[in-house]
């Protein structure tokens, strides 16, 4: 599958959604829970149902990582809901505390329905990757792993970008998940 970023919003929009995660994470770090956000007010993009994923940033380090992947809920409540779980849950960190708070950058990653990726052999993969536009998610059975178009900024080989996906599955970076079988 092939989670791609939107660029359908609005300077507003945009920083509306900010506005929304710093204040859940604030909302969520004094009660444990996001805001509740009304959605009749707002326009009608941040209405439409999406998923996202929220990062925060520490002095240029992750400071947590988490989002959603598919789309249940308005995207405003799914942006308050996860940027929440991202200070609280992330399971790589602590918990965000309130001094930090003003310290984190957010940034709100809204994706575009998955897209499916038939492909026959890991080779295949990599040849159709596009490094700096997709995104990809990788599962087999219980394993699920998830990494965004602005990993490859980190990542920028094909090979070692799926590699590192494999290992945040909890896979070796060697493991192949293609078998060829034939049909009778």
């Amino acid at each position: 599958m092939v989670p791609m970023p939107s660029t359908e919003y609005s300077r507003a929009e945009q920083a509306q959604l900010l506005c929304i995660a710093r204040s859940s994470i604030s909302e969520g770090v004094r009660t444990g829970r996001p805001i509740s956000v009304d959605t009749r007010d707002l326009p009608a993009a941040l209405q439409a149902l999406r998923c996202t994923f929220v990062t925060l940033l520490r002095d240029g380090e992750l400071r947590g990582c988490t989002g959603s992947m598919e789309p249940v809920q308005p995207l405003a409540v799914d942006v308050a809901m996860v940027a929440c779980q991202t200070a609280l849950s992330d399971p790589r960190f602590y918990p965000v505390q309130a001094e930090e708070i003003s310290e984190i950058n957010i940034e709100v990653s809204i994706l575009s329905p998955l897209e499916a990726l038939p492909v026959s052999s890991e080779a295949d993969l990599l040849a159709r990757l596009r490094p700096g536009i997709d995104g990809l998610v990788l599962e087999l059975g219980p394993r699920r792993a998830t990494f965004l178009p602005k990993v490859w900024e980190t990542l920028p080989d094909p090979r070692d970008f799926v590699g590192e996906l494999k290992r945040k599955a909890g896979l070796p970076r060697d493991f192949t998940w293609f078998h060829a079988e034939a049909c009778p």
